[in-house]
């Protein structure tokens, strides 16, 4: 998976510097049943946060995920926003939330949402291709028996189609977040 996701970064344009693996304890099983959210987990959390002191923090979002793996991560990364707080730095970091394969935020619940251009897209579908987990069937299609990276795309596709549908300006896709409030 390291060398997956290393591959995916560098192909939307990452240098090795700025990629951090966490090897979070909770994850590394070898099974799909994850062990519980542990203190190791959000300390890891807790010291790249406290080393790289961001401004901007992206997470998965999509609750919905029925793999759950996201779940644990988010109410990982959440209690370390909430036990770093008090970090002047802090004061000025943002967490913002994107949604999976399975659901968009809707319309009025979109607090940011940043244009993809068609060669962006294609980036983000083979940094999408790139993760072995992601290619071919999902583990848990349910009733949709689309790919991947043809639910992001879709997904995308749509959102724009919403803005144009607003009146806003057009674009071939868009990206939506929401912001967490801690």
């Amino acid at each position: 998976r390291r060398t997956e996701a290393r591959a995916g970064a560098r192909y939307v344009g990452l240098d090795d510097a700025h990629i951090h693996f966490l090897d979070m304890p909770f994850y590394e099983t070898g099974r799909t049943r994850k062990k519980p959210l542990g203190e190791e987990d959000i300390q890891l959390i807790m010291n790249l946060m406290e080393s790289v002191q961001p401004h901007q923090v992206y997470a998965a979002g999509d609750l919905a995920d029925p793999h759950g793996t996201h779940r644990v991560c988010l109410d990982a990364i959440f209690e370390a926003f909430r036990r770093l707080s008090d970090r002047p730095w802090m004061r000025d970091c943002w967490l913002w939330l994107y949604r999976g394969a399975w659901h968009e935020w809707s319309v009025d619940e979109i607090e940011m949402a940043v244009p993809i251009s068609p060669v962006e897209l294609k980036k983000k579908r083979q940094a999408i291709f790139m993760h072995q987990s992601q290619k071919d069937q999902p583990p848990f299609p349910g009733d949709d028996a689309r790919e991947f990276w043809q639910r992001a795309e879709d997904r995308n596709r749509e959102t724009a189609h919403l803005y144009r549908a607003l009146g806003l300006a057009e674009y071939e896709a868009m990206e939506a977040f929401r912001r967490w409030k801690f």
